[in-house]
């Protein structure tokens, strides 16, 4: 039987997915990956769930991809050729961040520890990013000759803007976690002890909201990046219109001149 390196729970409409490599400080190896991808496959397709909480295990969040893993690890044989890291990144995080950005629920990261590498792209990835006042983030690519992956040259720069992004990838520090929250790199720095909580309150209330008119505003936001004003407006309108006939936006508007609490249903 294969290692759980993924725990689920279930807490009313959100899933709780928690990395669970504790003794390597949740380091990504390849079946990890898979079964990380799988769970948030799960995720999408259960019509119960309505938001993702990802945390990790222990001490950490992730420091990234385990350089023990045979798909990585350099050989050390007289004239072996390098692993082919392109493979690892095309067969594995590739997927898993393409899920990760086109979940059909809003996402959250809980940083409980150091996110390192692939790991702080991950969280970085997600919609919402809480993390506790000891968490710290760090670029570690350039530490080995590497390039920062999983989304990381995408995230970094629309996050922080290209001179930060830069020095945070080439210089490859560790950045405090209330550093993250000053660049924006992050939404909220809390107390260790109060991150769960707050992290599956807020969980919680995304769920609670209409979950399809969120994704669309992360999409919308996404795709703005690249469009001009004009377009982003235009864009605007297209989404809105299909926003205006869904049932949640009927309700919601009910439930506002009832004033009563709205029931959302749409996904």
């Amino acid at each position: 039987m294969s290692e759980q390196t993924i725990l689920i729970e279930q807490h009313g409409a959100v899933r709780l997915l928690r990395l669970n490599r504790p003794e390597a400080l949740n380091a990504f190896t390849t079946g990890m990956l898979g079964q990380l991808r799988q769970a948030l496959e799960a995720a999408a397709t259960d019509v119960d769930t309505r938001c993702v909480l990802i945390t990790g295990a222990g001490r950490a969040f992730s420091a990234g991809q385990d350089l023990a893993d045979p798909h990585v690890a350099p050989s050390r044989e007289a004239g072996a050729p390098p692993k082919d890291i392109g493979h690892l990144l095309d067969h594995f995080y590739i997927p898993l961040a393409l899920r990760l950005r086109s979940m059909p629920v809003p996402v959250v990261a809980a940083v409980n520890g150091v996110a390192a590498g692939a790991g702080a792209s991950v969280a970085l990835g997600c919609d919402l990013v809480l993390a506790g006042e000891s968490a710290s983030f760090i670029q570690a690519f350039s530490k080995i000759g590497l390039i920062p992956d999983c989304g990381g040259t995408w995230l970094l720069p629309r996050l922080v803007g290209r001179a930060k992004a830069l020095e945070l990838a080439l210089l490859g520090d560790k950045l405090k976690a209330a550093d993250a929250e000053r660049l924006g790199l992050i939404s909220r720095v809390l107390p260790d002890a109060e991150l769960m909580e707050a992290a599956l309150a807020t969980a919680q209330k995304l769920a609670a909201m209409p979950t399809r008119a969120l994704v669309e505003t992360r999409i919308a936001m996404d795709e703005a990046l690249k469009f001009d004003f004009e377009t982003a407006l235009k864009r605007e309108a297209v989404l809105q219109s299909q926003m205006g006939f869904a049932y949640d936006y009927l309700e919601g508007a009910a439930a506002f001149l009832d004033k009563r609490k709205p029931q959302f249903r749409d996904r």
